[in-house]
C-alpha cells in the first residue's frame, strides 16, 4: 500500500513538472512577444502623458481579468469541475463547463456596460492625480471606453483555460498571450502608416488589445469542442455546483489578485507623482512579470489541479507532497531569477526599452524601480503556490483575511515611502506586502495541515541562495568586461554582453546546484533525461 501511495504521489509530481514545463515554454513565448510589445509602445511613446493614459486605462480590465476570470471564478471554478468530475460523471462535469461559461458571459456583459458608462468615475478614483490634467483625464478616458469590453473576452479566456487544464490540457489557454501582443504591435504600425497623431496611434493600441481578445478565445474553442464542451446546445445558465462556485468566488476576488490590487494601489500612489511615474513602474513590473509568469504561474497553473483531486480523494499526505514539491520548485527557479533582475537590471532595462523617446533618464529610472520589485519577486511566487493550497482544500476565508492585510499593508508602505522613495518606494511597498501577505499563509498553513514537511523546503530554498549567491558573485565580476559603458552600449555589443552574463550565471548556478545536490536540480535533469529518452 506505502508503495503504490509513493509511486501515485511521485507520478503526480511529475506530472505537475511536465505541466509546468508545458505552461512555461508556452509563456516564454508569449513574454518574448510581450516584450517585443513594450519596446514598441516605449519607442512610440516614451513615458509621458500618452503612455501614462494608455497604462491607467489598460490597468482596469486587466483587474478585472483578474477579479472576475482567472482570479476568482477560475480558481473557484477548478477544485468543483474536479470534484464533479471525480464523484459524479464527466458528462455532469462538461455540462458545468457550459453553464459557467454562458453565466461568465452574462454577468461580465453587465459589467462592462457600466464599466463605459462610469468610466470617467473610475479614472477619477483610480488616477487622481489626471484630474488635473484635462487632455490626459479625457485620453485615459477614452481608452478605457475602448477596451472595456476587453474584460468579456479575457474573462471568457481565463474560464477556458480553467476548463482545459482540469482536462488535462494546458498548452493552448498558456500560449493564447501570443495572439494578444502580435494584435497590439500589428495595430500601432497599422495605425502609424496614416497618422502621426501620438492620439490616433494610442487608440488604435487600445483597438489592437480588442482585437487580441478576439483571438484569444477563438483559439480556445476548438480545444473544449475537442473536450465535449457543447456550450451551443440549449441549456440553462444554471447548474446546480455553480452555486458552490459561487459561494467560493465572492471571497476570492480579494483572495486571488492582491498582487493586481497592490499594483493597481500603486498606480494610484504614483498618479500623485512626478509625471512618467506610473510609466516607470509599469515597465519595471513587466520585467518582474517575466519570471512570475513562466516560473511561478506556470507551477500553480499546474499544480492546483493535482492539489484538487488529491482534495477530493482526501488524499493529505498526497497533498503535502505535492505542495512540497511544487513549493520548493518554484523558490529554486525564481531566487536565482531574482538575483539576475537584480544584478543585471539596468542593462536589461536598456536592451528592451533605450530607444525613440525611452532615454538616458527613463532607463534610470525604470531600473531604479525593477530592482525593489524584483527583491519580492521570491515572496510573489510563493503565495501563488500557497493560495492554490488553500483553494484546492476550497478554504477561501484565509486567503481574503491575509489578502486584506496585505492590501492595508501596501497603502501604509506606500504612502510612508512614496515621500523619500518616489516611485521606488511605490515598488518596495508592493514587495514587503506580498512577504507579509506570505507570512500570514504559511503560519496558517502550517496550522491547517500538518502533513507538510517544510524543512526539506527551507533546505532547498538555503541551497539555492548558496548557489545564487555565487552565481550573483560571478556575474558581477564579469558584467564590467562584459557589457559595455552606457554612452558606448550599442544593441548588439549589450545584447551579447547581457546574453554572456546569463549564460555565464547559468552555468556557475547550475554548477553549485549540482554540488550541494539540490532536490530539483536533479528532478529537472531526471524529467529532462527521461524527455531525450523518449524522443
Amino acid at each position: 500500500m506505502f508503495s503504490d501511495a509513493s509511486r501515485q504521489v511521485k507520478s503526480e509530481n511529475r506530472n505537475v513538472t511536465r505541466a509546468a514545463g508545458v505552461v512555461g515554454a508556452a509563456t516564454l513565448l508569449s513574454r518574448i512577444f510581450g516584450y517585443v510589445r513594450d519596446m514598441v509602445l516605449a519607442s512610440f511613446f516614451g513615458a509621458g502623458m500618452t503612455t501614462d493614459a494608455f497604462i491607467a486605462a489598460f490597468r482596469i480590465p486587466n483587474l478585472l481579468r483578474r477579479l472576475f476570470g482567472e482570479g476568482s471564478l477560475s480558481i473557484a471554478f477548478v477544485p468543483v469541475f474536479t470534484e464533479t468530475l471525480l464523484k459524479g460523471s464527466r458528462e455532469e462535469g462538461l455540462r458545468l463547463a457550459a453553464s459557467a461559461l454562458k453565466l461568465l458571459l452574462v454577468f461580465l456583459s453587465v459589467i462592462t456596460v457600466i464599466g463605459v458608462v462610469a468610466a470617467p468615475l473610475i479614472i477619477q478614483a483610480v488616477a487622481p492625480g489626471f484630474s488635473t490634467l484635462p487632455e490626459k483625464m479625457a485620453l485615459t478616458v477614452t481608452l478605457t471606453r475602448i477596451m472595456f469590453p476587453y474584460t468579456i473576452l479575457i474573462g471568457l479566456v481565463a474560464l477556458c483555460m480553467g476548463i482545459l487544464n482540469a482536462l488535462g490540457h494546458f498548452a493552448a489557454p498558456a500560449i493564447a498571450p501570443v495572439l494578444l501582443n502580435l494584435a497590439m504591435i500589428g495595430a500601432v504600425f497599422a495605425v502609424s502608416r496614416f497618422s502621426d497623431s501620438e492620439t490616433v496611434q494610442v487608440i488604435g493600441l487600445a483597438s489592437g488589445v480588442l482585437l487580441g481578445g478576439v483571438l484569444q478565445l477563438a483559439l480556445q474553442l476548438p480545444y473544449l469542442v475537442k473536450h465535449g464542451v457543447r456550450f451551443w446546445v440549449r441549456s440553462g445558465l444554471w447548474h446546480p455546483a455553480m452555486k458552490k462556485v459561487g459561494f467560493l468566488m465572492l471571497p476570492t476576488i480579494f483572495g486571488a489578485a492582491v498582487y493586481q490590487i497592490n499594483i493597481l494601489v500603486g498606480t494610484l500612489l504614483a498618479s500623485l507623482l512626478p509625471e512618467g511615474s506610473v510609466s516607470y513602474l509599469y515597465y519595471a513590473d513587466r520585467l518582474v512579470q517575466f519570471p512570475l509568469g513562466i516560473f511561478a504561474q506556470a507551477a500553480a497553473t499546474a499544480v492546483l489541479p493535482s492539489l484538487s483531486r488529491q482534495a477530493a480523494s482526501s488524499d493529505q499526505a498526497g497533498m503535502g507532497d505535492t505542495f512540497g514539491h511544487a513549493m520548493s520548485l518554484v523558490l529554486f527557479i525564481t531566487i536565482p531569477a531574482m538575483v539576475g533582475l537584480i544584478v543585471l537590471r539596468e542593462p536589461i532595462v536598456a536592451l528592451l526599452f533605450k530607444r525613440g523617446a525611452f532615454d538616458a533618464r527613463t532607463t534610470r529610472l525604470t531600473s531604479d524601480a525593477l530592482l525593489y520589485y524584483a527583491v519580492g519577486l521570491w515572496a510573489f511566487s510563493a503565495v501563488r503556490i500557497v493560495v492554490s493550497m488553500f483553494y484546492a482544500m476550497q478554504d477561501t476565508r484565509t486567503p481574503v483575511k491575509t489578502a486584506t492585510i496585505a492590501i492595508a499593508a501596501n497603502i501604509f508602505f506606500g504612502m510612508a515611502l512614496m515621500g523619500p522613495m518616489k516611485h521606488c518606494g511605490l515598488a518596495l511597498a508592493t514587495s514587503l506586502a506580498s512577504m507579509v501577505n506570505l507570512a500570514l499563509l504559511v503560519v496558517v498553513l502550517k496550522n491547517k495541515l500538518g502533513v507538510i514537511r517544510w524543512r526539506p523546503i527551507f533546505s532547498s530554498c538555503l541551497k539555492t541562495l548558496a548557489a545564487s549567491g555565487l552565481m550573483a558573485l560571478g556575474v558581477v565580476m564579469t558584467s564590467g568586461i562584459l557589457i559595455p559603458p552606457e554612452n558606448e552600449s550599442g544593441s548588439l555589443r549589450l545584447l551579447a554582453g547581457i546574453g554572456a552574463g546569463i549564460i555565464g550565471g547559468v552555468l556557475i548556478f547550475s554548477v553549485a546546484a549540482w554540488k550541494l545536490k539540490i532536490p530539483e536540480w536533479q528532478n529537472v535533469m531526471a524529467l529532462m533525461r527521461r524527455s531525450l529518452n523518449r524522443s
